[in-house]
């Protein structure tokens, strides 16, 4: 059995997590979870959206899955995300992108990971006003962080028997930052000789992945540039919400789904679980329970692929919970 801190959170969070605990229960998922609250519920309730409570659990678990958490754009308190990631120091975004039979999308056959670095960058809020009329935020690219996120995701495509790697970086204008990174991505992949490598300037990544996706396998890059690209991956096989999300540490994992917590969808009963089941998924692989994992997959792409008892985004009429009955009947 599996200890596993589970925070539901804002919006449509809790919804998504009550259709994941459901298809572990039918599933007999050997896990045991441990609900903590966090983000705007407990900000109303105590002013922190991050209590400690929720850190010192999932620190003794070292594992968590989460729903979706608000984050207000322009004012209010920082990302949750942002700060859950610093605090457990989870290095590691994994955003895999995969097509699925039955998913409207403009592409097939789409398999891509992107491997994004998730403490510096612009994103270590390193930011301040300069007089009352400039803004000026501080970019921070280490060795250290570029030699771990690039090593993980060379030891992640041998080990998931992936083919080439490719570093991501604006190093023709930003010489020292990206530069960095560049430079050490070189000096690694010289260790993996197993595995082809490249590079590819930020804004030609961009249009490369909408031409020829196909060409493309694991990517590796600094945290906004993952940010922005792993959505554009999304896109390629239908969006964030089928769509799963991974932040890993050296012995801490959080799982979650990278869309957004959607609050006037909440209570509706409305919304799609395929992102937090394939971010649960995901989960059951990482604690070594990949027989689970894979019955539980296999139901899901086959509840997607029939289309009847999918939800509306997906091109159907289904609500939430009868999607989540549909796969648990194909479960039995």
């Amino acid at each position: 059995m599996h200890n596993v801190t589970l925070i539901p959170g804002d919006g449509t969070g809790p919804e998504l997590i009550n259709s994941v605990v459901k298809i572990f229960k039918a599933a007999q998922a050997p896990i045991k979870w441990e609900i903590q609250e966090a983000g705007l519920k407990t900000f109303e309730q105590s002013g922190n959206v991050l209590p400690e409570e929720v850190l010192a659990s999932i620190r003794r678990n070292k594992v968590a899955l989460k729903g979706p958490l608000t984050t207000p754009i322009g004012e209010g308190f920082r990302s949750v995300n942002v700060a859950l990631r610093k605090a457990l120091d989870l290095y590691a975004n994994l955003r895999p992108a995969k097509s699925f039979k039955g998913i409207p999308a403009r592409y097939e056959n789409i398999d891509l990971v992107i491997v994004r670095e998730n403490t510096e960058d612009l994103y270590a809020g390193i930011e301040h006003m300069v007089g009352e009329d400039a803004a000026e935020s501080i970019k921070i690219i280490t060795r250290k962080g570029s030699e771990r996120i690039v090593r993980f995701a060379f030891e992640y495509a041998r080990k998931h028997k992936r083919k080439k790697v490719t570093a991501v970086h604006k190093a023709n204008i930003m010489k020292c930052t990206d530069g960095l990174f560049l430079s050490v991505a070189r000096e690694i992949a010289g260790e993996y000789p197993d595995l082809e490598f490249e590079d590819r300037i930020v804004d030609n990544m961009s249009m490369q992945l909408v031409k020829k996706p196909e060409l493309y396998d694991v990517m590796v890059m600094p945290n906004l540039y993952g940010d922005i690209l792993s959505d554009l991956c999304a896109g390629l096989v239908g969006g964030l919400g089928v769509t799963p999300g991974a932040n890993l540490g050296t012995e801490i994992a959080v799982f979650e789904p990278v869309h957004g917590s959607a609050p006037k969808y909440a209570g509706k009963d409305k919304v799609n679980p395929t992102a937090t089941i394939l971010s649960a998924v995901m989960m059951l692989s990482h604690l070594g329970e990949e027989e689970t994992a894979q019955r539980i997959h296999t139901a899901l792409a086959a509840v997607l692929a029939a289309g009847k008892s999918v939800t509306y985004d997906l091109g159907g009429t289904a609500k939430m919970s009868e999607m989540t009955q549909a796969i648990i009947e194909k479960m039995s």
